[in-house]
């Protein structure tokens, strides 16, 4: 699990088991009241590993731009989460 501090919010990354795969996610919790809200990473993939998953999360940690004034995420425009240049993993 990584993390990034923002001044209103602290971003975390992970991974939650569903069915038999992992879904990477991006927690956003508010520094004052609030509960996390939590997104989806490479929502079109799923990862048959949680250490992947988590290292999938945690890149789009860091190469969010920033957090909207609601708490949602940035990202550069075109941004998918995926290493395009890299193969994908193979089907089961």
């Amino acid at each position: 699990m990584a993390e990034r501090e923002f001044d209103n919010y602290l971003a975390r990354s992970g991974a939650t088991l569903e069915g038999s795969r992992y879904t990477a996610y991006l927690a956003v919790t508010p520094r004052g009241n609030g509960f996390p809200v939590y997104f989806a990473i490479c929502e079109n993939r799923s990862f048959r590993d949680r250490t992947i998953a988590e290292t999938a999360a945690a890149k789009a940690l860091a190469d969010m731009l920033g957090l909207e004034e609601d708490g949602t995420p940035i990202f550069p425009e075109g941004y998918t989460g995926f290493d395009d240049d890299k193969p994908a993993e193979p089907a089961e």
